[in-house]
């Protein structure tokens, strides 16, 4: 298996996903408040998937 580092605009997405995740988690925020842990699940998932695909 062959890994691939993911483009710069995946990993931007990952990235503003995962600390919006982080600061959702620790504040009070009103519509993502209880979707922070999903959100930042979902932004490390994004990161292995670009990892393993290759163009992605």
């Amino acid at each position: 298996m062959q890994l691939s580092a993911p483009q710069k605009i995946t990993w931007w997405i990952a990235l503003i996903a995962g600390v919006v995740g982080i600061i959702a988690h620790l504040f009070s925020l009103p519509i993502i408040g209880a979707f922070g842990f999903w959100l930042l699940a979902a932004a490390f998932v994004l990161l292995v998937v670009a990892t393993l695909l290759k163009g992605l």
